[in-house]
């Protein structure tokens, strides 16, 4: 990875997603540049000035401007948001088909302009989309993250935090696995506000399936969101705010990223959505956690629909 100096963002796809990622991006001060591609262009105008008209409230300035793939050059970040996006009803891997040529039409793009920086990926399904943009940019698999299950353990933290009136940042909470159906809650580690969630299970044998029910309403929360206003924006807006600045601001920061296996919980070569320690060059190290039998064993579930989706479009060697 070259040395990039600077905090330079280019952002590929200016749909509900990319634009909630940039005015967070905006409001926060966290790049000094921030070009934006996409194909509507006339749109992408309007909120390219949009968002310059309110920089001068924003806690520093971002110069916000129409990209072009040149950008990718000297860019710290490439975040990639583009693709088609999920109709009511259908599943995040139903996605998988039309968005994998996207990603590649994209990926050469960039990639033909010299990009060595770090590639974030929003689109669905994230974990199979980041695993191609791995795979067709050649760069090293720590340069390569998705938004994995940053938004679901938010939610469930947020979620947490309403059951136990307390604040969702005094909720040590994570979702792993897909992101979508097969993703699990880990309550074996989980901590509200420094109490073990693990204890609470063994005294209350209620209180694993009240818990459950609370997963499910995050894990369907998109369905909902989706049915009632089109898409989800904000809470992944948000949430990749949150990556990005962990990574320009070198964080060594915990986040339940979408992040490439290497014997972590048995598996090799899937991107997948687990703790991962997020830093200026990337990924620095997946945090493996420590997961009951049956927590390990939805895991696995998860692993194999997804691998089972990757390996139609890259089969194992």
């Amino acid at each position: 990875m070259k040395d990039i100096v600077g905090n330079k963002i280019v952002l590929i796809g200016a749909g509900d997603v990319g634009v909630a990622y940039a005015y967070a991006l905006v409001n926060q001060g966290t790049c000094d540049h921030l070009a934006i591609i996409d194909i509507d262009e006339k749109k992408l105008e309007g909120n390219v000035k949009d968002l310059n008209h309110g920089v001068v409230w924003a806690s520093s300035r971002t110069r916000v401007s129409k990209g072009t793939y040149a950008d990718c050059a000297d860019a710290a970040m490439v975040v990639i948001c583009a693709g088609a996006a999920q109709k009511p009803g259908e599943t995040r891997l139903q996605l998988v088909g039309k968005n994998m040529k996207i990603m590649k039409s994209i990926v050469d793009e960039v990639m033909s302009n010299g990009f060595d920086g770090i590639f974030l990926v929003a689109s669905n399904p994230v974990d199979i989309l980041t695993y191609a943009v791995w795979q067709y940019s050649g760069l090293d698999w720590h340069q390569v993250v998705g938004s994995g299950t940053v938004l679901d353990s938010a939610r469930f933290r947020y979620m947490l935090g309403e059951r136990y009136a307390v604040a969702p940042t005094s909720i040590h909470a994570y979702i792993i696995g897909e992101h979508g159906d097969t993703e699990l809650p880990v309550l074996s580690s989980a901590t509200i506000a420094g109490v073990s969630m693990r204890k609470q299970l063994e005294r209350d044998p209620n209180l694993e399936g009240e818990l459950e029910k609370v997963f499910e309403e995050t894990r369907d929360a998109a369905y909902n969101i989706i049915e009632a206003k089109g898409s989800t924006s904000y809470g992944i807006g948000m949430g990749l705010a949150r990556i990005t600045r962990a990574i320009l601001q070198n964080q060594d920061v915990a986040l339940p990223v979408s992040a490439l296996l290497n014997g972590e919980y048995g598996e090799e070569n899937i991107y997948i959505g687990t703790p991962a320690i997020l830093y200026r060059e990337g990924i620095r190290r997946v945090v493996e956690l420590e997961i009951s039998d049956h927590e390990m064993e939805r895991f696995k579930h998860s692993a194999k629909v997804l691998r089972e989706i990757q390996e139609e479009f890259f089969p194992a060697k």
